[in-house]
């Protein structure tokens, strides 16, 4: 089969897609929403809009940037600057100068209109809400970097962001930047009242956490502010008994059944009443373990306690903590939605280089991690990454 090589005079772009994008940008009004967001602005008369920095970092992200500097690549873009309408593309810096404008409260003022303007575009009744924090290590001198739980880089300096994700869209709700050494929920209740206040009138119908969150304050404050949750808990040495005398009280495990009524092989879960000696009240539990030899990748942890025993040995352990009196089939499959937290971060990560744009002030990291979550939200809970727009799009022309 022959091709045709010709040549044009027509400017091209590889990245032609944001063509649609544009008008899905404008069909939302989100220039008007960058307006009214109460940006920082410029310190010369002369400065460049916020509103088109933050377009054009945006851009550039969704194009695959990895560094601010890779800006340039989309801001020579003739194409690109046409279908956005920028009369002058910034240099890189003016984006950086951008973000080092922002103070924790400008942060939290324009993030708190721009996340609540996304959330009010969205036809959603009750909302699931997944908390997790991930780690992002750092090699310079940044403000809150600090050495901290590192598994990828053991005594490296991070950041330890916490972050919460609606699982019916996969978008982010929240992100707070914390130093490398905070503990996983360290002003957990504070960080909960945002994406409350940014989700609008959208309620909470489920919280999902895992054992970093299981402490009876935050256990108790979403109690006291009527949120059902599924927490995960930490197998210590009083829970490891409680899983064993439950099963020898009497109550047994289960198996699990599948949709056509035949048993799951290797998986069995019980549910019993127990009180941590740090909580307050005792709580519902469930109990799963699944079957070393009869599962491929058995999720959880050998009770420590019990290891040396034949039976008990030949499983892997997890719990759950729920306020909600149900089954422990259900409370169990609840919670396994949340395992996408994890495809979550890892998208920001490699796809979106979540942590790959941060400056040395602690504020304007946050601003950029904050608007990569906003530039996530518009692609990528559509489709599965970038590569997949880039496949798509690469020899589409104008």
């Amino acid at each position: 089969m022959g091709y045709a090589l010709r040549f044009t005079d027509k400017e091209i772009t590889a990245w032609g897609g944001m063509g649609l994008m544009k008008r899905m940008l404008d069909h939302m009004g989100f220039d008007g929403a960058l307006s009214a967001a109460g940006l920082p602005q410029p310190g010369s008369n002369r400065g460049y809009a916020p509103e088109q920095l933050i377009t054009q970092f945006m851009l550039s992200v969704w194009c695959g940037a990895k560094r601010f500097e890779h800006g340039e690549v989309t801001r020579h873009d003739p194409v690109l600057k046409r279908i956005f309408g920028i009369k002058r593309m910034a240099n890189f810096k003016a984006v950086m100068r951008l973000f080092r404008r922002f103070t924790q409260n400008s942060n939290e003022a324009v993030m708190d209109k721009l996340y609540g303007w996304m959330f009010e575009q969205i036809a959603i009744d009750g909302i699931t809400l997944n908390v997790d924090s991930t780690v992002m290590t750092r090699y310079g001198q940044q403000e809150g970097a600090a050495r901290g739980y590192n598994p990828a880089k053991r005594g490296r300096a991070s950041h330890h962001p916490l972050m919460a994700f609606v699982s019916e869209t996969r978008m982010v709700a929240n992100l707070w930047l914390r130093p490398g050494n905070t503990s996983l929920a360290n002003n957990i209740q504070g960080f909960l009242a945002n994406p409350q206040q940014r989700l609008g009138n959208k309620p909470i119908a489920l919280l999902r956490g895992d054992s970093g969150f299981s402490d009876n304050a935050f256990l108790t404050h979403l109690e006291e502010q009527k949120l059902h949750y599924v927490i995960a808990l930490r197998q210590t040495p009083p829970l490891q008994r409680a899983l064993v005398d439950a099963s020898l009280e009497g109550k047994g495990w289960w198996g699990l059944v599948d949709d056509n009524g035949k048993v799951v092989p290797g998986i069995e879960v019980i549910r019993f009443r127990y009180q941590a000696s740090n909580w307050s009240t005792p709580r519902w539990v469930t109990g799963i373990r699944q079957q070393i030899d009869q599962r491929s990748s058995p999720k959880g942890k050998t009770l420590n306690l019990f290891a040396d025993d034949p039976v008990i040995g030949r499983y892997r352990f997890s719990a759950l903590v729920s306020d909600m009196d149900l089954p422990a089939e259900t409370v169990w499959r609840t919670y396994r939605g949340r395992a996408n937290c994890e495809n979550r971060i890892k998208e920001l990560k490699y796809d979106f280089a979540a942590d790959s744009f941060n400056m040395k002030d602690f504020w304007a990291t946050e601003a950029t991690l904050n608007t990569v979550m906003l530039a996530y939200k518009r692609i990528g809970n559509s489709i599965p990454s970038r590569q997949v727009w880039h496949g798509f799009w690469a020899s589409r022309r104008l």
